[in-house]
């Protein structure tokens, strides 16, 4: 008993050397005081956090109660009034902070789930091949496909100022036809599949080939009857693949949930390959930008859209979009940000934040591609048209 005894506090000690540092201090650290202080400001802090809750979920059910009013008076034809928006700015967290356990957390429970795999382009070019048994035509050059995009863009119907200013914007004024976001600009890790000019998700790819696929495969065909010699084979075999990729996207509704679940699918992955492409790619960023031209011609709207005009109907989605776009420059700088986001995607967006009524966000998003149109990649654009 007497050599256990002695022998216990090496054992123990050599446990705690084996012990991840910060698992060693907080074991030292948590006295049954700390602890007891931790769950005081615990219990103060969601206290604080259940009252701005409060007002935070009565602040955004209002958001959008005058949104479905907003939109029952446009089906009506019914002029919309300064009355129709909420006015006042949301409200902001000012309690304390989330207080630090000075315990480790208890083992077990269930493993944290991993996060969710964002493609990159290589996963995106290896889907294409095993799915469609295709790899995308990449251009030679960074010109060649910007010079495609400026063709296809300007017969569409986009100015140039429209697609140089929004690529300025949604690439910082540098990027390839391949960027993705986060890897660039020194980055090194994708945050979203958001790719190209106009920085396109896997489900904005998959909603345009459901409903514009019909357009792309028409182009296609023409350019592969112009097609003479060996390059014909693989033009064919491309449009084969086009018409199955379409035929793959129209078999859910035409729905934007639906979409989404289909672009998280291999299927879904070897659709965004098509962005790399230099036939298919320069289609997929025009209509990007083209829809919303278009939706907002059939809506009424008749004069030409601004860059930031369409910038914001690109960021917010073409009918919420439209709204800013139309409203009166002097309920402009009085309607706040938040009238035209759902409160995830307006917390997690620090520019609407910041530039928080309609009028400023317009004004940064101008001055934006103001500065970045200077930049080498667009003014390579520029050249292009």
């Amino acid at each position: 008993m007497l050599a256990l005894a002695a022998s216990a506090p090496s054992v123990l000690a050599g446990e705690a050397d084996a012990l991840p540092p910060s698992v060693a201090n907080a074991m030292a650290q948590a006295s049954p005081q700390a602890i007891m202080e931790y769950r005081r400001k615990l219990q103060e802090y969601q206290a604080a956090r259940d009252a701005f809750e409060q007002d935070a979920s009565a602040y955004w059910s209002a958001i959008a109660d005058k949104r479905r009013g907003r939109n029952a008076k446009r089906r009506d034809r019914v002029q919309i009034s300064l009355d129709d928006y909420v006015l006042q700015q949301p409200p902001v967290y000012e309690g304390p902070k989330r207080p630090v356990n000075p315990a480790p957390e208890e083992e077990g429970g269930k493993p944290p789930r991993p996060p969710k795999t964002i493609p990159v382009v290589s996963d995106l070019v290896r889907a294409a091949a095993e799915q469609f048994q295709f790899t995308p035509q990449r251009p030679s050059s960074e010109v060649e496909f910007k010079r495609a995009y400026a063709r296809y863009a300007r017969a569409a119907g986009l100015t140039p100022e429209q697609a140089v200013r929004v690529y300025s914007f949604e690439t910082g004024g540098t990027g390839n036809y391949d960027v993705q976001a986060g890897i660039e600009h020194g980055g090194k890790r994708a945050i979203s599949t958001a790719m190209g000019y106009n920085q396109l998700l896997t489900t904005n790819t998959v909603e345009l080939l459901a409903e514009q696929g019909h357009e792309f495969v028409r182009d296609l065909t023409a350019r592969v009857a112009a097609t003479q010699g060996p390059a014909r084979k693989a033009m064919e075999h491309k449009l084969a693949v086009l018409k199955k990729m379409v035929a793959f996207t129209r078999t859910v509704p035409d729905d934007w949930s639906a979409h989404q679940r289909l672009a998280d699918t291999p299927q879904g992955w070897a659709c965004h390959a098509m962005v790399l492409d230099i036939d298919i790619g320069p289609m997929l960023q025009t209509h990007k930008l083209l829809t919303s031209v278009i939706f907002a011609r059939n809506k009424g709207y008749t004069r030409p859209l601004s860059a930031a005009e369409l910038e914001m109907m690109n960021l917010t989605g073409d009918g919420t979009g439209l709204d800013m776009v139309t409203m009166p420059q002097a309920m402009r700088e009085q309607v706040p940000t938040t009238n035209f986001f759902q409160r995830s995607g307006y917390e997690r967006n620090p520019v609407a934040i910041r530039h928080n009524t309609v009028a400023k966000l317009l004004a940064i998003t101008n001055e934006r591609m103001d500065s970045n149109s200077n930049k080498p990649g667009a003014r390579e654009l520029a050249a292009a048209f």
